[in-house]
């Protein structure tokens, strides 16, 4: 998982409930899961407060694989999906889009 992965990720859900400024409103709050783990982290900057997007920063030092100049992760484990939390369950991208065209 990388930054432009996430990029790319975010315009493929795009209208689909998939991202975060489009299912924020049904309770789903950015996430990831390592999927050979199951361990699921809440999206967080690097100081550890949660943010309302996708943030590789947050994760713990033992997912990142690389860093930028500056420090910021910059790519993180392949195992690592990106998806959203909602009542303490982890939706993949396309489970929070589905839920959130039932829905509506």
């Amino acid at each position: 998982m990388t930054r432009q992965r996430l990029h790319r990720e975010n315009l493929a859900y795009r209208f689909t409930g998939g991202v975060s400024q489009e299912n924020r409103c049904s309770g789903f709050t950015p996430a990831f899961r390592d999927t050979s783990t199951g361990m699921v982290y809440p999206s967080l900057c690097g100081t550890g407060s949660p943010v309302p997007f996708h943030c590789l920063d947050g994760l713990p030092d033992d997912l990142v694989l690389q860093r930028d100049c500056n420090g910021a992760a910059c790519a993180v484990k392949p195992t690592v999906e990106a998806g959203f939390l909602r009542d303490g369950q982890f939706f993949t991208r396309q489970q929070a889009a589905d839920c959130v065209a039932a829905e509506e």
